[in-house]
């Protein structure tokens, strides 16, 4: 078995917030609504026992919040093929589904939640994707990025 990865996943708290995950039902959640080719790609990287960094864009401060682990991974995004959801897309077919959903269930908050600011301020991240590519909704993480930022955010590792 590999050691686990470690991931950013990106979303705006007024559509599914950290703590909506903290709340469902056993803590957990499919992460769906992906669609952008790279973002999806990673998704279908992602391996049960990978930790994840649950962050909140849209809204200012933008910041890192919470810690999540997958629990499923990848599998046809349900919402591709319903007409109500806004991330229905005809061209996916049930056959041959273009798009990719996996379910995570939150750990657990940091204590400090770490902003933009602060990462962009620590010289140990100057390279992680995320302040270089702040459009990319399904990020990785390298290990001595993800210990800085827990270590920032007052959570052990």
């Amino acid at each position: 078995m590999s050691a686990p990865q470690f991931w950013l996943l990106k979303t705006e708290p007024s559509e599914y917030s950290w703590s909506d995950l903290w709340r469902a039902p056993r803590r957990t959640g499919r992460w769906d609504g992906v669609r952008n080719y790279q973002a999806r790609m990673n998704l279908r990287k992602m391996k049960v026992g990978d930790r994840v960094f649950v962050y909140h864009s849209g809204e200012k401060p933008l910041q890192i919040v919470g810690i999540a682990e997958v629990v499923r991974e990848a599998y046809p995004d349900p919402t591709q093929f319903d007409v109500a959801s806004g991330y229905y897309d005809p061209k996916s077919k049930r056959d041959e589904p273009r798009w990719s959903s996996v379910d995570v269930r939150a750990v657990g908050p940091l204590k400090f939640p770490v902003t933009m600011e602060t990462m962009r301020a620590n010289v140990e991240l100057k390279n992680m994707v995320l302040l270089n590519n702040t459009r990319l909704s399904v990020q990785p993480v390298t290990e001595s990025e993800w210990e800085s930022v827990c270590k920032m955010g007052g959570n052990p590792r």
